[in-house]
């Protein structure tokens, strides 16, 4: 396992096509490919008008989350995803403060996300509770909706 103490960790907006690509391969790779899903299934209808954050790692992105807004007053958060060998590490908990301090400048109040049944007590841990069962993705995969209030949120 890596330490990832030894490195410093980078988390902010991708800035380039180049990180789009390399977030849009990473989301792929670890979110799609295991279901034997083509490329292309990473990206939806909302990319244009989302905002796409990267973990930099030793100058290699290992973890990437997007935001975007469903209305004034509530965004959604979509495909959290770090690499296999950086999980556990508190990168994903640093990108969900990184796009949440987002959220909030953008005037939002909360957020909501679908999380997989596999990630619910990581979520809960930052705050988000179950509003509803969700759907199930590729027949397998269940999914909560679940949301966070950002109004007097640390």
């Amino acid at each position: 396992m890596v330490n990832v103490m030894e490195y410093k960790l980078t988390i902010r907006k991708a800035a380039s096509k180049e990180e789009l690509e390399e977030l849009y391969d990473l989301r792929w790779k670890l979110l799609r490919k295991p279901w034997n899903q083509p490329k292309g299934s990473e990206r939806d209808e909302k990319e244009h008008e989302s905002y796409s954050f990267i973990a930099i790692l030793d100058d290699k992105i290992v973890g990437t989350a997007r935001l975007h807004k469903n209305n004034e007053k509530e965004g959604q958060i979509r495909y959290l995803a770090v690499e296999k060998e950086y999980q556990k590490m508190d990168i994903g908990k640093s990108l969900m403060k990184k796009i949440e301090m987002h959220a909030i400048n953008l005037g939002l109040e909360s957020v909501i996300l679908n999380a997989r049944k596999t990630a619910e007590n990581f979520f809960e841990k930052l705050g988000y509770k179950v509003i509803r069962k969700g759907h199930t993705l590729f027949n397998e995969i269940e999914h909560f909706v679940m949301r966070k209030s950002l109004i007097n949120s640390n």
